[in-house]
């Protein structure tokens, strides 16, 4: 149906015409111009639904006038509402970072990769401590399209371990840019083969 924006307006209207109304239903001749036609797109994404005859019999009576028209959001839709107007609340910066840690901003395809491997129990390296709960606390800001997130040094070498595990099995980016952001990368120690942690130079990473 429509566009995004357009869904979005329809389902505000229609919410807050809920709510001016004395009981769950927006009516005929209390809805904005073009309500009606934004409502009926709504209503095939199972977003809102239409009063049945019977219904508009009752609101007749309640009103003292003709109904000929009325609808109210589903459950769904206003589930759709609420995250909407969620997603207009500002992000906080979360707390701080104390003595030891840091921020740090994953993107989208980062934050995937870091929650599939704070989510695996069996790994024998698995995640720092705490770095799972860290992960589930991160905040999201729309405008930069980061993750936030506050983390310790072992913290941030441990997500290091997870974009390197994801860099053996599909794409090398993430562990790229999150090295070159973070200076520090996995690869294997040139005495032992072990993978280790290391520091590095901005310079020093491969191109995505």
């Amino acid at each position: 149906m429509g566009t995004r924006d357009e869904r979005l307006a329809a389902l505000e209207l229609l919410g807050d015409g809920e709510r001016a109304a004395r009981h769950t239903w927006v009516v005929d001749g209390q809805a904005p111009d073009g309500l009606q036609q934004s409502v009926e797109r709504l209503v095939s994404d199972g977003l809102a639904e239409l009063a049945g005859r019977e219904t508009r019999a009752e609101l007749s009576v309640l009103l003292a006038r003709p109904v000929r028209w009325a609808a109210r959001l589903t459950p769904y839709g206003r589930d759709a509402l609420i995250y909407a107007r969620a997603l207009s609340i500002p992000v906080p910066e979360g707390d701080e970072p104390a003595s030891g840690e840091r921020r740090v901003e994953l993107q989208p395809a980062q934050m995937e990769a870091v929650r599939r491997f704070t989510s695996l129990a069996q790994l024998s390296v698995g995640p720092a401590a705490g770095l799972a709960e860290r992960v589930r606390t991160a905040t999201f800001s729309r405008t930069e399209n980061r993750w936030r997130l506050v983390l310790t040094e072992e913290q941030i070498a441990s997500v290091a371990y997870g974009l390197h595990l994801h860099r053996l099995t599909g794409s090398v980016t993430e562990a790229n840019r999150f090295a070159r952001e973070y200076d520090v990368v996995y690869r294997p120690c040139p005495d032992t083969r072990k993978p280790t942690a290391a520091r590095l130079s901005r310079t020093a990473t491969s191109p995505d």
